[in-house]
């Protein structure tokens, strides 16, 4: 087969596609759409149409698009260095390891280039830390029905939807399920064999379902218990997308280790496990490592996100906008029976609908509004943490005009 010409900037969408579809691993179902540009809460397609952006890249486009801060920021580091490997210091990585130690209270932080590998380590320091305290039986995971925690083979071992799984079976086989709704099931689960529990305490691709008090503190219990270890999954729940810091801290849970990405990077490849020190001093030359993890590029993209969470008013920003935008969706629901729930906080949110959801995706497109599909019956909003009120109101304005035009029963 031969190859087709490189596609220049400003093909039509047509050869686009045409490219992707010969020579591109088809992985992704993707909406046909091609996007060009952006700017702040929108995207631009290639015919210039702009689209109203409350996915923002499954999460990661924090400060929105095209930020000047970050757009400088990288620009400046990319003529300075970008790349030296671990082999060696530079400045950047202590500044980002120090300022998530602040916010998190895990004093050790391990820079990777994703929120899959930062689960990925937080599952092998689990287990490195019984195997040097010499329990060589603390080996198994409890994991919540409904949890997803990425695609490699470790944190696909502990992801629950059994579609993502079967096909690369075997896996790690010792990972036991619980109802993310049954504390007793949970404390049951946990035994003299479990190396760690790993919970979001918002369950994102499971259908934004936020942990119950009552599973935390039935988390609390099973370690207290057993010394089981406490790994928290914030990559698409942490950073300030619920409105705190992290998505634990809501519910007063201090875990062990905990796994971020997304956010982190505000567009470049970044995720970090954080550590606590018993867990870190467990920890050995050579046990882990990356080539791409802490470069300098990524390091300062999360220098600047940092900055605008912690002292740019971002936070503060993100719980004051994100209660407006509850409200409007509760507001909504009420208006449209086939909303059977409204689930979220901050900036992460999700309409729980009566049926399929793929109808409303579809009309959302239409009328240049990106939302997304998960766990089949649930419109899920994860919009860059700059939107303003104003562009809330439009998002809101939006969506009740697209549950209008896909009418159901349920609204009759």
């Amino acid at each position: 087969m031969t190859s087709q010409t490189p596609v220049e900037s400003g093909a039509p969408p047509s050869a686009v596609k045409a490219l992707e579809s010969q020579h591109l691993l088809q992985t992704y179902r993707r909406i046909p759409v091609v996007f060009t540009r952006g700017k702040g809460v929108y995207l631009y397609d290639d015919s210039g149409r702009r689209y109203l952006d409350l996915i923002s890249g499954i999460g990661v486009a924090s400060l929105g698009h095209a930020n000047p801060a970050l757009a400088a920021a990288l620009a400046d580091q990319a003529q300075t260095l970008i790349h030296t490997s671990n082999l060696y210091y530079h400045e950047l990585q202590g500044q980002v390891a120090a300022r998530l130690a602040a916010l998190s209270g895990l004093p050790r932080v391990f820079i990777c280039n994703s929120g899959t590998e930062a689960v990925e380590a937080c599952l092998k320091f689990a287990r490195r830390f019984w195997y040097t305290s010499g329990d060589r039986q603390r080996t198994g995971f409890v994991a919540l029905e409904h949890g997803f925690h990425g695609r490699t083979m470790g944190s696909l071992s502990v992801t629950w939807d059994e579609h993502y799984r079967a096909p690369f079976e075997p896996l790690l086989t010792d990972v036991t399920w619980v109802p993310a709704s049954d504390p007793d099931a949970l404390v049951a689960a946990v035994s003299s064999t479990t190396a760690a529990i790993i919970v979001e305490a918002v369950q994102g691709e499971g259908g934004i379902r936020p942990l119950s008090p009552e599973m935390a503190a039935a988390i609390e219990r099973a370690r207290q218990r057993n010394g089981a270890l406490v790994i928290a999954d914030e990559v698409q729940c942490g950073l300030g997308r619920t409105g705190t810091a992290f998505g634990y801290q809501r519910l007063g849970l201090q875990p062990d280790l905990a796994a971020i990405g997304k956010a982190l990077g505000a567009g470049v490849p970044v995720g970090a496990a954080l550590v606590s020190q018993p867990v870190a001093s467990a920890v050995s030359f050579g046990d882990h490592g990356t080539t791409y993890g802490g470069n300098l590029l990524a390091c300062r993209a999360a220098l600047v996100f940092l900055d605008a969470l912690t002292s740019g008013g971002l936070q503060e920003h993100v719980g004051e906008v994100g209660g407006r935008f509850g409200e409007g969706l509760r507001a909504l629901a009420a208006r449209h029976s086939v909303i059977r729930e409204v689930r979220g906080a901050g900036l992460m949110w999700g309409l729980d609908l009566a049926v399929d959801a793929t109808a409303y995706i579809d009309a959302a497109l239409n009328r240049a509004l990106l939302v997304n599909r998960t766990a089949n019956t649930v419109v899920r909003m994860l919009p860059p943490f700059v939107i303003t009120r104003a562009e809330v109101d439009e998002a809101l304005t939006v969506l009740d005009g697209v549950f209008t035009d896909v009418a159901r029963p349920f609204d009759s």
